[in-house]
């Protein structure tokens, strides 16, 4: 959904067989433990955490809590953001860092199904954008 918009994309698994055969641009990467990858992004980065378990989110969103970062969405429900929360709050984060996660991902108003989650997604980083850019000239 994000191919021909402007970012760079790196999208990261636990095995070269997950990932379908058109990339979109996305720069691959393996890594049988994903949340070790955390450490090679810039301090910017926005990460998005969509995986197939929940051990996997939970350290994902550890390494990137417990750095700089851009962004951090975790895609699930409120119940999962709460236990997640409980979780991250037990492993030492402060309560203004896991402010800072946002989940659910996407736009609930557009459904739950993968595809409308990475639309809800997509549209929320364009209008970031936007926004920031009306920011910048003054106008919003």
């Amino acid at each position: 959904v994000l191919h021909g918009l402007p970012y760079a994309l790196t999208w990261v698994d636990t095995g070269l067989a997950r990932f379908p055969d058109q990339h979109y641009g996305a720069d691959i990467r393996v890594a049988k433990v994903p949340a070790a990858a955390v450490r090679d992004a810039p301090d910017t980065a926005m990460h998005f955490v969509l995986t197939f378990s929940h051990a996997h989110d939970l350290e994902i969103c550890h390494q990137v809590l417990s750095r700089r970062f851009g962004h951090l969405g975790l895609i699930g429900s409120a119940s999962k953001k709460a236990r997640f929360l409980k979780r991250l709050r037990e492993m030492g984060h402060a309560p203004a860092t896991l402010a800072r996660l946002q989940s659910p991902i996407g736009d609930p108003h557009l459904g739950k199904s993968p595809t409308e989650i990475a639309l809800g997604l997509a549209y929320g980083l364009l209008q970031s954008r936007t926004g920031e850019a009306e920011e910048a000239r003054g106008t919003g």
